[in-house]
């Protein structure tokens, strides 16, 4: 079975740059209808009017996805316009350095209501709609919708400054494993991608403000390079299809091998 969303409606989140806009150009690149989502209209407007597609397969919504709300609308404009919700890619998310002492920090609820409630409430939205369409269409076989969640290889690694949003990934990892037992019944796949350092305009940026990260993440990663968004995008389109039927509950980790070789054997390097 090739890797396939060709006619699929795919809503992604945090879509109007980074990894979330390079998983929904990958899927528009597949042939599915694509949900653009985020809170930046004015970037949503303009990618998405970069894109050299058929009108009538991509969608634009901008709005507080933290706001039951906004999910709620979003889940409405993609039915209107495509009728239908089979992938949903929740890849809205945020990195916040914290002191782990610090008791009036904020960014622990921030992070945890951004990168974990967010994408349970909204797969649990989105869950309950495909769970209705296979109903209604009858079909008893075959895969009934696919989510997948963007996580982080912080969530089973130890950095004080990234308490807050090492926390939030692992919650993430839970609610993936979960949602999957719960979900499996109705044949409705859970997984997530745990990605290490990805070329994104974020790190871009820490690269020209700090001096010597470039070497300390290439001698910490195996494959000795930072990935690229497109390979997270692939890794993603490869869980939503159907040639993944028998996956579920997992995190596939797309870091190039940094999860697995010891800080002190890197350090030596």
């Amino acid at each position: 079975m090739s890797i396939s969303v060709a006619g699929k409606t795919a809503i992604v989140t945090g879509a109007a740059s980074g990894i979330g806009l390079a998983i929904a150009r990958r899927f528009v690149e597949a042939g599915a209808n694509v949900m653009f989502a985020d809170r930046d209209e004015k970037g949503l407007k303009s990618e998405v009017g970069k894109l050299d597609a058929d009108a009538a397969t991509v969608r634009a919504f901008a709005g507080d996805l933290r706001e039951k709300l906004a999910q709620a609308n979003l889940l409405s404009a993609t039915l209107d316009a495509f009728d239908r919700v089979d992938i949903l890619v929740n890849a809205s998310r945020q990195v916040i350095a914290t002191d782990p002492l610090d008791r009036a920090d904020e960014s622990m609820d921030l992070l945890i209501d951004q990168n974990f409630l967010t994408a349970l409430r909204l797969s649990q939205l989105v869950a309950a709609r495909m769970i209705r369409q296979a109903e209604e269409e009858g079909r008893e076989e075959g895969q009934a919708g696919a989510i997948v969640n963007l996580s982080s290889i912080a969530a089973q690694r130890t950095r004080p400054d990234l308490l807050a949003y090492s926390v939030s990934c692992a919650a993430l990892d839970q609610a993936t494993r979960s949602l999957a037992v719960a979900l499996a019944a109705q044949r409705i796949r859970v997984n997530a991608v745990a990605f290490g350092s990805v070329m994104s305009s974020s790190l871009q940026e820490a690269l020209r403000e700090q001096k010597g990260l470039r070497d300390a993440i290439v001698a910490a990663t195996p494959l000795g390079r930072i990935a690229a968004a497109s390979e997270v995008a692939e890794a993603v389109l490869f869980l939503a299809s159907e040639s993944a039927g028998f996956i579920t509950g997992q995190v596939l980790g797309v870091d190039g091998g940094r999860s697995i070789l010891d800080a002190v054997v890197a350090s030596a390097h």
